[in-house]
């Protein structure tokens, strides 16, 4: 793999905190995602599912995780089913696991060949009586194509009707959202990395630059510091592009006066850092500019301070609501009878600012994690308020990845990007 092996204790831990949860004499099974054609003879590079690659550090296709606690064998308690290699596919497409590397990278004692699972889980399901599906059940998930997963849950219901079913998903979810040690180390890389493509961009923009010049500038840093790539597609808009929240074309010319907004992040070792930065493309902020940039700075550090134990999701962004609601005021862009007659589900504040300001970051963008209960120390969020002047051609959004601590302010992932006015306009004219 492009990055640095990463120590299988993680792995081991994050297995022993789901068999924790398991019901008596219950099987849990994950797979891998497919790979995807393009046409023709074409593949989309192969992206691991983050459940499979959490519980065993597994990057590779056609792998099938299976936990079994309660087996009467003890080497079937975990097993990692793999693609056997042989020296025809390590000709064309470079080899892959072999056992004792498996071993090595997830801590898992037993790997079988994928040609021996159908064998060895219809035994183990004789002296199971539940299986666990691992279903996706993301609030933002958008599932169009039958995955391999719905694929082994559909023949499993079929070929073991009498076996009862729960949810990985409940489970994933709890386990997460609350980050290792380890993890966060892996996180910091991936931040630590944004910030050099982003050190590397301020003093590169200029008018009359492309978005995607700017967006090439990005992936040069990050492949070249062993990331894949962007752990999401990058938003680059200049000028109205920028009140475009999902605008992903960045082909567009980058016009003197224009503010840039920036919504980029290295992945590293799979985990995803989310950072957004805005901007002036001639290196120097009008006052405009700089009154809306700073309202949103102040929400940004005001709402950061809220990410503590015990808190509750929709109290915080109600909060976060309040201090749009009074920067918009004082930007002239809404007034104190529009909060006074705002519609309670629908506030003042979303005309302008109509995203919610944290979700949980990690192996996914939006990463899982619980939402509707208090936060805990450990979890990791975004904090991304935005104000968005269409009328303007200006949007501004400012974002940082942060860990809740057990006390006192989050820790700041991103603490060294650059985020204040001056030293942005500095960068940007050296």
């Amino acid at each position: 793999m492009r990055y640095h092996p990463i120590n299988n204790q993680l792995f081991i831990k994050n297995r022993a905190k789901f068999t924790a949860q398991m019901k008596p004499k219950a099987i849990a099974i994950f797979n891998s995602n497919d790979t995807f054609t393009t046409g023709a003879d074409s593949t989309l590079p192969f992206e691991q599912h983050s459940d499979i690659l959490y519980l065993s550090g597994a990057d590779q296709e056609e792998s099938i995780l299976l936990l079994f606690p309660d087996a009467l064998n003890e080497d079937h308690r975990e097993i990692l089913f793999l693609t056997e290699t042989n020296e025809h596919i390590a000709i064309w497409y470079g080899a892959k696991y072999a056992k004792e590397e498996a071993i090595k990278v997830s801590g898992i004692k037993t790997i079988y060949w994928l040609s021996e699972f159908k064998k060895i889980f219809f035994d183990l399901m004789t002296e199971a009586e539940t299986i666990y599906f691992n279903t996706n059940e993301h609030y933002r998930q958008s599932v169009e194509l039958e995955s391999r997963e719905a694929r082994f849950i559909k023949s499993c219901k079929a070929d073991f009707p009498a076996h009862k079913w729960e949810k990985s998903n409940q489970i994933m979810q709890q386990i997460r959202g609350v980050k290792e040690p380890e993890e966060i180390e892996i996180l910091q890389t991936a931040c630590n990395i944004t910030e050099i493509g982003f050190r590397r961009i301020l003093p590169f923009v200029k008018p009359g630059i492309m978005e995607f010049e700017i967006e090439a500038e990005f992936m040069h840093e990050f492949l070249r510091n062993r990331s894949k790539g962007f752990a999401y597609t990058p938003i680059i808009g200049s000028g109205y592009s920028a009140c475009v929240l999902h605008y992903i074309e960045n082909n567009k010319e980058c016009k003197d006066g224009d503010m840039l907004l920036l919504d980029v992040g290295a992945e590293y070792a799979n985990y995803s850092s989310d950072m957004t930065r805005t901007i002036p493309v001639n290196g120097r902020f009008n006052d405009r500019q700089k009154a809306v940039y700073n309202a949103v700075l102040r929400v940004k550090n005001e709402a950061t301070k809220m990410l503590t134990p015990g808190i509750l999701w929709a109290e915080y962004q109600k909060e976060v609501g309040k201090m749009m609601s009074s920067e918009l005021i004082g930007l002239g862009l809404i007034d104190k009878s529009d909060v006074k007659n705002e519609n309670p589900n629908w506030p003042a504040y979303k005309k302008y600012f109509m995203h919610g300001t944290s979700h949980h970051m990690g192996l996914d963008t939006h990463d899982y994690g619980a939402l509707k209960t208090p936060m805990k120390a450990g979890m990791v969020f975004t904090v991304e308020p935005g104000i968005y002047i269409p009328e303007e051609k200006m949007g501004i959004r400012i974002e940082d990845d942060v860990v809740v601590q057990k006390t006192g302010e989050p820790f700041n992932l991103m603490r060294n990007i650059p985020i204040e006015i001056e030293e942005i306009e500095e960068l940007m004219n050296k």
